[in-house]
């Protein structure tokens, strides 16, 4: 009953998912479920931190340190990391090197756009087709866990999800590409942006 409710939720949540004022402006329906995970693991990162604080109060000051919270903060960790990199994707804003892209006329730029998501479906197809029965089968099915006191089912969670993950990120480079395929050319330079600026005085309420 549980696992049926996930979907549920994942599908209402990205329903009502609203874009924020220091968030990527050109987004599309499309875009809901990257922000919608995002969301979540924004949330995660304040339960991530919640934990390692109790851990540090118990270890330090009652001297009664616990045996899972050093594991479940790796364990959510795991999800931060996998689920932070297709929000990330959605905001375009990996890390990019624009010496090259900056100067070359549109048409090739947007040759580089077609390289770079190629790259990224091709690796995401070869990733997923060379691991799928190792980590379905043998991580999953089986409920690997970690073998420890604790033990958190980490290999069967997170080897599965960083599949979903990159395979959800590739699916987003492509929905970025045509997305942007008509937008005007970004300059980059060392100037402030003072629309990114205002946007982020907005956001933390100095405005």
């Amino acid at each position: 009953m549980t696992l049926l409710l996930v979907p549920v939720l994942f599908i209402a949540g990205a329903m009502t998912v609203r874009r924020a004022n220091m968030e990527f402006e050109h987004w599309r329906s499309v875009d809901r479920a990257a922000m919608f995970i995002g969301r979540v693991t924004m949330m995660l990162v304040v339960l991530l931190t919640s934990v390692m604080l109790y851990e540090v109060f118990l270890r330090y000051v009652l001297e009664r340190p616990t045996l899972w919270a050093n594991e479940l903060s790796l364990w959510l960790a795991g999800f931060v990391f996998l689920m932070a990199g297709l929000y990330a994707m959605q905001q375009r804003s990996h890390i990019r090197i624009f010496l090259l892209y900056d100067v070359c006329p549109r048409w090739v730029q947007r040759l580089f756009d077609c390289i770079t998501t190629v790259l990224i479906v091709m690796f995401a197809f070869f990733l997923v087709y060379g691991s799928y029965k190792q980590v379905f089968e043998n991580k999953l099915y089986k409920w690997e866990t970690f073998g420890t006191a604790f033990d958190p089912p980490i290999p069967a969670t997170l080897q599965p999800l960083v599949l979903i993950m990159i395979s959800l990120v590739a699916v987003q480079a492509v929905l970025n590409l045509i997305s942007d395929w008509n937008a005007e050319p970004e300059i980059h330079d060392d100037t402030p942006d003072e629309d990114e600026i205002q946007a982020l005085k907005r956001a933390v309420g100095q405005d």
